[in-house]
């Protein structure tokens, strides 16, 4: 598989074991810059593995990996330097207000005027009307919201999302993969792991299936969908789903009627 034209990201034969155990047997993928990538798999596919390889958390055992053009062996630093990572639980200060996450995080990074960046960042999550309260009140999908606005200061150019909604109600769920669009719709790369089905189907570019340590397809969400044999047409009447159900009685039809477009 040749690489993707201005790749952001590019694997090539990713190996990695611990112990005994192979974990990853030779995985191949190319991220296109501006893209949404998802990586599906199931628990314990490897996955996490993959994200902290690329992140310099954790060092290959072999293969060639690039991010945003640095070598991630060779040049940790660089590669440290254009990537924010997004693990599976919001890393927020409960303690501490909205802003005040904000306003550290930009603090750490040596921003200038890190107040306003702390405010341009709640109003593009739109978090504005709850900057100055506790992140302890905030709701699910509000942390994760807040979590992810934190990992792009300093506007880096490759964000990786670790299985981002684990955990979260169908209502977070949606606010969460508004945001993901937005990131995309703005240049950011994002290779998102994830375990639901439905959540690569709703944002992915493109679909990467890890299994048995190698990614096996990747494709379009339509090129998948070719690979199965063409469906009978039949007349079945349409029932409301569970989030039809879930959203209507709780009066937000809003994120729903977005994520339909």
């Amino acid at each position: 598989m040749a690489p993707i034209t201005e790749s952001a990201i590019h694997v090539r034969g990713l190996e990695k074991s611990f112990k005994e155990i192979s974990v990853l047997r030779g995985v191949d993928f190319d991220v296109a810059r501006g893209s949404i990538f998802a990586l599906l798999g199931s628990n314990g596919a490897g996955k996490t593995t993959v994200v902290r390889i690329l992140a310099t958390l954790l060092k290959a055992d072999a293969g060639t990996l690039t991010v945003n053009g640095h070598d991630v062996a060779g040049q940790a630093a660089q590669v440290r330097e254009s990537i924010s990572l997004t693990g599976q639980f919001a890393a927020v200060d409960e303690i501490l207000t909205g802003r005040e996450n904000l306003t550290l995080m930009a603090r750490l990074r040596h921003l200038e005027d890190p107040g306003a960046v702390a405010d341009e960042l709640l109003a593009r999550f739109s978090l504005t009307d709850a900057g100055g309260r506790k992140v302890a009140t905030y709701s699910g999908g509000m942390r994760r919201r807040l979590d992810i606005a934190m990992s792009l200061i300093g506007d880096p150019p490759v964000i990786f999302l670790d299985e981002p909604t684990t955990g979260l109600d169908p209502q977070s769920r949606l606010e969460v993969w508004a945001t993901v669009r937005e990131l995309a719709g703005q240049g950011t790369t994002v290779l998102l792991t994830t375990q639901y089905l439905d959540e690569a189907e709703q944002l992915a570019d493109r679909i990467a299936i890890l299994h048995g340590g190698r990614v096996i397809v990747n494709d379009t969400l339509a090129e998948l969908k070719q690979l199965l044999p063409p469906a009978q047409v039949e007349y079945v009447e349409k029932q409301p789903t569970l989030e039809d159900v879930f959203l209507a009685l709780t009066g937000d039809t809003a994120a729903h009627d977005s994520k339909d477009r």
